[in-house]
C-alpha cells in the first residue's frame, strides 16, 4: 500500500500519466471496447503508445523517486515534520477560517450597503459577537458562523440557547439586535446560507432609523 502510495504520488507530481505521455487512455479503450485484458493491452500497445515508451516512463518514475524524491526526504529534519504538523493544525487552520470569515463579511456589507466593523475584542468576550452595524449612536450584531460537514442542527441551537443571555444583554446596552450569519461552501464558493437574515438584518436598521427620528 505504502509503495503504491509513493509511485502514484511521484507519478502525479511528474505528470507521468498525462495524456501527453501515455496517450488519450479513456478515449481509446472505449474505441477498443475490450472483453479481456489481453484485448486491452494488444490494442493500447498497437495503436495508442508502444510498449517499450511505457517501459522508459517506467524507468523515469525510478530516477525521479531514486534522485529527485529520496535527495528531497533526506533534507527533511524531524524539527521539519513537528513545524509542519504544528502549522497545519494551527495557522493554516486559523487562517482558512478567517479567509472564510472574511469572504462573508465581504458579501454581507455588500447586500447590506452599509459599513461592517470589526467587533473589540472586549465585545467579543462580553457580548459573542463578531461584527457591529452602527445607527446613529446604537449597534446591531452580527455573529458569523461558517457550517462544515458533521456539524448539526441540535448544536447550532444549543449555541444559540447558551449564547441568548449575552445577546440580550448587548440588546439592551446598545439598542440593536444580535444576527446569526450562517456560511457554507456552495460549489466552490463560501455563501451566506441563511439569505433570509439579510432582510431581518435590514429590518432592524430601518427600526433604529425611525427611533433616533422620533
Amino acid at each position: 500500500m505504502a509503495k503504491e502510495w509513493i509511485l502514484n504520488s511521484a507519478m502525479n507530481r511528474f505528470q507521468l500519466n498525462f495524456k501527453r505521455n501515455v496517450g488519450p487512455t479513456s478515449e481509446s479503450i472505449r474505441q477498443c471496447a475490450p472483453k479481456t485484458i489481453d484485448q486491452w493491452r494488444e490494442y493500447y500497445f498497437r495503436h495508442v503508445k508502444p510498449e517499450d515508451h511505457i517501459e522508459s516512463l517506467g524507468k523515469k518514475l525510478y530516477t525521479k523517486i531514486t534522485g529527485v524524491i529520496r535527495g528531497e526526504v533526506e533534507q527533511i529534519t524531524e524539527q521539519d515534520c513537528i513545524d509542519y504538523m504544528l502549522q497545519l493544525v494551527t495557522d493554516r487552520t486559523f487562517d482558512g477560517y478567517m479567509t472564510e470569515i472574511k469572504t462573508i463579511y465581504g458579501q454581507l456589507e455588500e447586500e447590506l450597503g452599509v459599513k461592517i466593523e470589526p467587533a473589540p475584542d472586549r465585545w467579543d468576550r462580553l457580548y459573542n459577537i463578531d461584527f457591529f452595524i452602527k445607527i446613529k449612536g446604537q449597534y446591531i450584531g452580527i455573529q458569523i458562523k461558517p457550517l462544515h460537514q458533521g456539524i448539526q442542527l441540535p448544536q447550532i441551537f444549543k449555541e444559540k440557547s447558551l449564547q441568548q443571555e449575552t445577546h440580550e444583554k448587548f440588546t439592551g446596552e446598545y439598542g440593536g439586535k444580535v444576527f446569526y450569519v450562517y456560511s457554507a461552501k456552495s460549489g466552490d464558493k463560501k455563501t451566506i446560507m441563511n439569505r433570509e437574515v439579510i432582510g431581518e438584518i435590514l429590518d432592524e436598521i430601518e427600526r433604529l432609523k425611525k427611533i433616533n427620528l422620533i
